[in-house]
């Protein structure tokens, strides 16, 4: 992996774990992180002027990653509710990476070297490492079943995009149809279960969401770009450095507990990283 998409790709693990933060303390996570996605849609309908129309070939790319990304938005607010930043971000994001070298190596043909695939193996370690001792007492029983789940749907869209980065001319064209048609259907999906609730959120929570919209989308278009130029089972993995950012935010904003066995984990995740990078 090169040292501009590795450094690119630690750069949107620091964005993707501010915006998680900020999602997690919202009183409502569901309409919080919809809202973040409406703001991601409405920002692409602004674009889509000035970019192609994806090619036919790569719309089934962008349905499938429609359909994973939000089941993941689900079960992650889901996650949220039932347990603390630290661990459930852990265990949904340490997960996904193995699924994605798992499948990756069926789908996609990419088998990692042997140093990539250890950097994978530290990674995921640490984060279940991270998950399972990170906070006070146990993981809450709900918390990691919605947390297993939204690593199901973390895999799937990870996949589903790095195969359609990989096949369309115009990647940003991509990346704009399929966040303005999620944005659609997000809002639909909102009314429909939420109701008149849309409507009673303060300004200050839409204004927090749409910062956080623009740091996932930012994000994700970074990672997209780099399982381009790198593979996606090493993107997928390098980007849940995300956690050790987490973890500084947990402690520090969110006062959750700093424990020798987080340092530990965290050394793990450094370990990982060192790895992909030199594999």
């Amino acid at each position: 992996m090169s040292l501009s998409v590795f450094l690119a790709v630690l750069g949107a693990a620091a964005m993707h774990a501010t915006w998680n933060a900020l999602i997690k303390v919202r009183l409502d996570r569901f309409l919080a992180i919809s809202f973040m996605t409406l703001g991601m849609g409405a920002g692409s309908v602004l674009l889509t002027p000035f970019v192609a129309i994806p090619e036919r070939h790569v719309w089934p790319f962008i349905l499938v990653s429609i359909i994973m990304q939000n089941g993941y938005r689900l079960f992650l607010s889901k996650a949220y509710e039932a347990g603390d930043l630290a661990q459930t971000y852990a265990l949904a994001r340490g997960t996904a990476p193995l699924l994605v070298a798992l499948i990756g190596v069926l789908a996609l043909g990419e088998v990692p070297s042997p140093l990539a695939a250890a950097g994978i193996l530290l990674l995921c370690l640490g984060t279940f490492a991270m998950s399972l001792r990170g906070g006070v007492g146990q993981v809450e029983r709900r918390a990691v079943l919605f947390a297993l789940a939204t690593s199901f749907f973390i895999a799937g869209y990870t996949l589903a995009d790095g195969a359609g980065a990989r096949q369309t001319g115009d990647m940003l064209g991509y990346l704009v149809w399929m966040f303005m048609l999620d944005g659609i259907w997000t809002g639909c999906l909102c009314l429909y279960l939420k109701g008149r609730a849309v409507f009673r959120i303060p300004l200050r929570e839409w204004s927090i969401t749409a910062f956080a919209g623009i740091l996932g989308a930012v994000s994700y278009g970074v990672a997209v770009w780099a399982m381009r130029h790198a593979p996606v089972a090493s993107v997928a993995a390098l980007r849940e450095t995300s956690i050790l950012f987490a973890m500084g935010i947990s402690v520090v904003w969110l006062k959750e507990r700093m424990t020798a066995w987080r340092i530990a984990a965290a050394l793990l995740i450094v370990g990982g990283m060192a790895a992909l990078r030199l594999g």
